[in-house]
């Protein structure tokens, strides 16, 4: 099932997400919703705070955003990746900018300063423990999601000029002035579109 996304200025985007105790039926539907939501938006990475769950959950598929014809490289985990608990252990001293977007922020993008690799221990849906060391895109994209279970969004990482910039924009958002090929949920209204 697809999911509304919940858009900026909803408090859950703000909240430290909690984390998942066990396995069960309902997370596993919820992951399942999740990653469809993910393929329904277009987006190649999707965290349950997203859809109102403050859980340390996300889904990332980055395959669409290789060129076509590209080969999926072979350091990259299985797509659809399934993080549960994930914790970053190392991240390198390198960075890199690059473009970023979000699925609660639609129509804004901006340039953003992330390390170009990480070490990441996680649990995939079945609750099998992994550590795998990322870079480069894959890298950014589980670096994204991962802000988002510590309710950071991408607009924290940037320069106080810049953020002045969006201020108008993130309150058109906020306040459901947008439109979006997906449906949304506005939190002061408590309204899908």
């Amino acid at each position: 099932m697809i999911l509304p996304i919940v858009v900026v200025g909803d408090p859950v985007l703000k909240t430290e997400a909690a984390a998942v105790e066990d396995n069960s039926p309902a997370l596993q539907q919820l992951i399942d919703d999740m990653i469809e939501t993910m393929y329904g938006a277009d987006g190649v990475g999707l965290a349950a705070p997203q859809v109102g769950q403050a859980l340390q959950l996300f889904v990332v598929d980055a395959r669409p955003a290789l060129p076509e014809g590209e080969p999926v490289p072979e350091e990259w985990p299985e797509q659809p990746l399934v993080c549960i608990n994930p914790e970053i252990l190392d991240e390198s001293e390198e960075s890199c900018e690059m473009e970023e977007g979000c699925l609660s922020i639609p129509d804004l993008r901006d340039i953003v300063r992330r390390p170009t690799s990480i070490l990441l221990r996680y649990l995939d849906r079945n609750f099998n423990e992994h550590e795998i060391s990322l870079d480069g895109f894959m890298s950014r994209v589980v670096q994204h999601e991962y802000d988002h279970l510590e309710g950071i969004l991408f607009l924290e990482h940037l320069s106080a000029f810049r953020r002045r910039l969006h201020r108008r924009r993130l309150r058109d958002i906020s306040a459901g002035r947008v439109e979006t090929e997906y449906p949304i949920t506005l939190s002061s209204q408590n309204v899908t579109t």
